[in-house]
């Protein structure tokens, strides 16, 4: 096994709602600059805004027992200007936000719940590829987006590079 892999619970993955929103508004992510990843409090606006319009997807406070550890918001890509041209016309998700407590990070538990999360909203929402930004100066976002299959595109929205990945094959 892995130096700094996690063994013990699973993570659950839980819809994020009102009712949870405060333990995941107490993550610790005060080493993470805004510039990389939004606020857990962004992500609930963008997560009501989604669910106001009808977007697929989900927000997911991710949780080891009693312990939120971390949140990610995967939904339905509303097209932008920036967009890359590989994704012209065609449907697909948008990872908007993810973030783990710091507490948690290096353990294994954030490739454990990104992974859960696109299998959930894949087999509730259907498969389409997903597309996501990482801030050019996050050289640890962009070593842990390479080993879970995205690739860096020379398409830029602002700072952020945008990362693509495809699924492996279509059920």
């Amino acid at each position: 096994m892995a130096e700094g892999t996690f063994v013990g619970p699973s993570l659950v993955l839980e819809p994020l709602t009102e009712k949870n929103l405060p333990v995941v508004l107490a993550i610790r992510r005060e080493d993470v600059s805004e510039d990389f990843v939004d606020s857990p409090a962004a992500l609930w606006k963008l997560t009501r805004y989604g669910a106001e319009h009808g977007c697929a997807g989900q927000t997911f406070a991710i949780m080891l027992g009693e312990a939120c550890v971390g949140v990610l918001l995967l939904g339905e890509a509303i097209p932008w200007a920036t967009d890359p041209p590989e994704m012209a016309g065609e449907p697909f998700y948008r990872l908007m936000g993810f973030v783990m407590d710091r507490r948690y990070r290096n353990r294994g538990l954030g490739g454990q719940a990104l992974e859960k999360a696109i299998q959930r909203v894949y087999q509730t929402f259907g498969i389409r590829p997903i597309a996501l930004g990482v801030h050019r100066d996050n050289r640890d976002a962009e070593r842990f987006y390479l080993r879970h299959g995205f690739v860096k595109t020379s398409a830029m929205e602002g700072e952020d590079f945008y990362f693509l990945r495809y699924p492996a094959k279509r059920l």
